[in-house]
């Protein structure tokens, strides 16, 4: 069997001083995908008062972290960029991966698509990722576009898969 890994982005204390959709369900559901992996990857964003130390850049407390969990810290939305993530993955042999976290529309949708399209097997825990109310649209249209979005886009061979967390630990069992 596959190594059932997921990826967990910047779902900090300080991303979350902003109001997120269905934060609980979104906790529930990412901790439920923890318990049942091999192996989780942190992501964490640096930036301004979020650094290292200080209590905006810690997770929130309400999410499980496992002892052998694996942390990335990163300056930029996407994942990858100037950071350990490529050795790390590397390292641990993944090529494949569950995503889920913060924000959809932001860090999350980079990652994905720069993921994808270094050739890493992606699939989107389409209900494990959430966002915050935009000037133009609410955060719940935004993850179900960007949940229509990732499962079409155009990378031939490697279209990101997205399922309901149900549907990714069905097929983990």
């Amino acid at each position: 069997m596959a190594q059932r890994v997921v990826m967990v982005v910047d779902m900090q204390n300080g991303v979350f001083e902003t109001p997120r959709f269905d934060q609980d369900g979104r906790v529930a559901r990412i901790n439920r995908l923890i318990q049942q992996s091999d192996l989780t990857i942190f992501i964490q964003h640096r930036e301004g008062s979020m650094k290292e130390g200080a209590a905006s850049f810690d997770l929130l407390p309400e999410l499980h972290q496992p002892a052998h969990a694996h942390f990335v810290t990163k300056t930029a939305c996407d994942s990858f960029w100037q950071t350990s993530l490529t050795q790390r993955l590397n390292e641990l042999s993944v090529k494949e991966f569950v995503i889920c976290g913060c924000a959809t529309d932001y860090c999350v949708d980079t990652t994905i698509k720069v993921g994808a399209s270094l050739g890493y097997r992606i699939t989107v825990a389409a209900d494990a990722h959430t966002t915050a109310d935009r000037t133009f649209v609410s955060a719940e249209q935004l993850i179900n576009q960007h949940n229509e979005v990732w499962a079409a886009l155009s990378l031939p061979g490697n279209v990101p898969r997205v399922l309901s967390c149900d549907a990714i630990l069905t097929e983990w069992s």
